[in-house]
């Protein structure tokens, strides 16, 4: 596919991520609903775009939201291998001891690390909690800093933690935002584990405890996150949904009851479905063009995306996207798979709103001395005449 084709295709297909100064210029779009919570985000979940927010990046406690990095940790763990869902867990006094909402594991009884996770995600255990946390890392402390590395690799700058479990300590804090981002890489990296979170009830020791997002029996298009409460921090929920292809991703801190944070949670959602579209087009890895190399084994490289792209924005606006794409001048072998070759770039109007990098799909080495002299003497003379 050459430029100019590609070009006229991307004009059409290329995802974009509009700023809210866009959207507020735009009369589609009404003003965003006011919410009675202390900070919320809606991020649409595919390009990672937030829609709407206020205090997204406030640093808050986010009691029980918390035990969505301790579940993460441990789908991780599972994936590398490092634990198995079916290893038996031994609980612990302080495991056992550790108050607030609880699975009733009982000190000194072996429990499967699934149940753990099960009993963590839906019945919010503080106990299987710190069970798990023991685990995977020896101790709370030590599982802790796994949090904060864990937070750090995802991007969430604005969040420490202290523990894993979310009770309050001074130094425990999230936001919004960094919540959002949680809930986005679980949606995405492990969809199997991320189906914990969709449902309503747990039974185990002769116990059944239900999940305490209110939204899973409300919306038939609810499938999770985690809710959270304590004192200080107030009512918390992340909530995810799915509508004619389209997840967003809805966080609110500091609602002022149970059923408050589901209302305002709908809120978020229904404004975020109503009024915007995301659409995937390219995934990372495809081949988009091939460009010409100097001095290589072969005469071209295949250029694709460094990340899948998708498009969020208001409805109706697609057909006002333009789009070109440019190559960085003389690409001299040797090249290395992943190094940047050119960039995309997205049009609104007149005003850039995205730009994408392309890189190389594959490596090309050196060619062989016979073709390096004859284009080091192309391009001599290319530079001569340009």
């Amino acid at each position: 596919m050459n430029i100019t084709t590609f070009a006229k295709r991307l004009c059409l297909l290329v995802p974009l991520v509009l700023s809210p100064a866009a959207w507020a210029a735009d009369q589609m779009v009404p003003a965003a609903p006011q919410l009675a919570a202390k900070a919320y985000v809606l991020m649409d979940a595919s390009s990672g775009n937030v829609l709407l927010e206020n205090n997204g990046d406030q640093r808050l406690p986010p009691a029980s939201l918390t035990k969505l990095m301790t579940a993460y940790i441990a789908t991780v763990e599972i994936r590398r291998n490092q634990i198995n869902e079916a290893d038996m867990v031994t609980i612990s006094d302080n495991a056992w001891r550790t108050g607030g909402s609880r699975m009733f594991v009982k000190v000194g009884s072996q429990v499967t690390v699934s149940d753990l996770l099960h009993g963590i995600i839906i019945q919010s255990g503080n106990d299987a909690s710190v069970a798990l946390s023991e685990h995977i890392a020896g101790s709370e402390d030590a599982f802790a800093d796994m949090m904060n590395k864990t937070a750090a690799e995802l991007g969430m700058s604005n969040s420490h933690f202290m523990n894993p479990t979310g009770l309050p300590n001074p130094d425990h804090y999230s936001t919004p935002h960094d919540m959002a981002t949680l809930a986005r890489a679980i949606i995405n990296i492990d969809p199997a584990h991320y189906a914990i979170y969709s449902q309503k009830e747990f039974f185990w020791n002769g116990i059944k405890q239900p999940n305490r997002n209110l939204l899973l029996w409300r919306d038939k298009t609810v499938d999770g996150l985690k809710t959270g409460h304590t004192d200080e921090a107030g009512y918390c929920m992340v909530s995810s949904a799915v509508r004619d292809g389209m997840r967003l991703i809805a966080v609110v801190f500091g609602a002022d009851s149970e059923v408050g944070r589901a209302t305002e949670t709908e809120k978020l959602l229904t404004y975020g479905f109503r009024f915007f579209e995301t659409q995937n087009f390219y995934q990372k890895g495809a081949e988009l063009a091939q460009a010409p190399v100097w001095k290589g084994a072969t005469h071209e490289v295949k250029a694709g995306l460094a990340d899948d792209l998708s498009m969020t924005m208001p409805k109706g606006q697609l057909k006002r996207l333009t789009a070109s794409m440019t190559m960085n001048p003389q690409l001299i072998a040797p090249i290395k798979q992943g190094d940047v070759i050119g960039k995309v770039e997205v049009k609104l109007d007149d005003k850039v709103v995205r730009t994408a990098d392309l890189v190389a799909l594959e490596p090309v080495e050196e060619g062989g001395f016979f073709r390096r002299v004859w284009d080091s003497i192309r391009l001599f003379f290319y530079g001569l005449f340009h």
